[in-house]
């Protein structure tokens, strides 16, 4: 009997019998069951079915790639994420921050192409018939600044434009989420037109990747419970946005004291001698301020709209008599 043949008394497709075939892609149960009312060998294709850990832990990169090809699958993916930003979600750089920490061995070259695949599986969500995809954030995941604050404030700004998208939905499980709605792991929810929908259960070093039908019910409910908790979709883009707008990019001044061109306060020498200070204004960005008492002691280094403002402060009275 050809593929064509099979196909047609199954009602799957010719390209998804030959995979199942060739060994890239794994049989649901209900593909064995067909088989086996079709090819009439009774139940002995199920029984097969059932004999083989189809749910055991899957390491990467061999679970991944079986993962992968179910999320472009997929009509609509929900997940919840514990840690980090969906790879779904991520920016080149975020997602560098991640492969060279969890990977410290590999090269540049190798980082690069992770990234690469990475940020391609994102194209699901765009195109003519993109995925509907909902995912929730733990609050921890918009405070862990993940390559510095200029990284991080370039993965939040994503997120938030990845909002606009009408496909994607983004909400946020705050701290104070209630204990029943509570996660101590990630975990992705697939739903597909043609095959068994899927779960995938994320740990430290690797997942579990299951199609039973009665687990994915329960990890339904529990997302609908999560969903439920989270903040509303408006107040938790404004949640990201707030994150977003605390991250500064963060430089330390540098400059030599030894050649500064410090200035004393014109107090320092007048009855508050006792509370001298000097400064350096003149130099490109940065005021240092030290103990004219103490040129050799340490120096604090303001940026220049810091100490304009802070100068601004002291005449309009903002600190009372200093």
């Amino acid at each position: 009997m050809s593929q064509p043949q099979l196909g047609r008394l199954v009602s799957f497709t010719s390209s998804q019998i030959c995979r199942v075939e060739g060994g890239s892609r794994k049989p649901s149960l209900e593909f064995a069951q067909a088989c086996d009312r079709a090819l009439g060998t009774g139940r002995l294709l199920e029984r097969m079915w059932r004999r083989t850990d189809w749910h055991g832990i899957l390491q990467h990169p061999d679970w991944f790639r079986e993962y992968a090809g179910l999320e472009a699958e997929a009509v609509r993916i929900r997940m919840f994420q514990l840690q980090v930003v969906p790879g779904l979600l991520q920016t080149a750089d975020y997602a560098r921050t991640l492969f060279r920490a969890g990977q410290p061995q590999a090269t540049s070259e190798e980082i690069e192409s992770h990234i690469r695949a990475r940020l391609a599986r994102q194209q699901i969500l765009g195109g003519e018939n993109p995925v509907h995809f909902c995912a929730v954030l733990d609050e921890g995941v918009l405070v862990r600044t993940y390559g510095g604050h200029t990284v991080m404030r370039g993965q939040l700004a994503h997120l938030l434009n990845a909002a606009q998208l009408p496909n994607v939905t983004i909400r946020v499980a705050p701290f104070t989420v209630d204990a029943r709605a509570a996660f101590d792991q990630s975990f992705t929810l697939l739903t597909r037109a043609e095959e068994a929908d899927a779960i995938y259960i994320e740990g430290v070093r690797h997942g579990q990747l299951v199609d039973d039908p009665a687990e994915y019910a329960h990890w339904s409910r529990l997302y609908d419970l999560l969903l439920s908790e989270a903040l509303p979709e408006a107040a938790s883009l404004e949640r990201i946005r707030t994150a977003m707008e605390g991250l500064h990019p963060m430089t330390v001044p540098t400059f030599d004291p030894a050649t500064a061109p410090w200035r004393k306060s014109t107090y320092s020498n007048g009855q508050q001698a006792g509370n001298c200070i000097e400064i350096a204004d003149s130099l490109a960005g940065i005021v240092p301020v030290r103990d004219s008492k103490d040129p050799s002691g340490p120096a604090l280094a303001f940026s220049a709209e810091a100490f304009a403002s802070f100068v601004a402060g002291i005449k309009r009275g903002d600190f009372g008599d200093v």
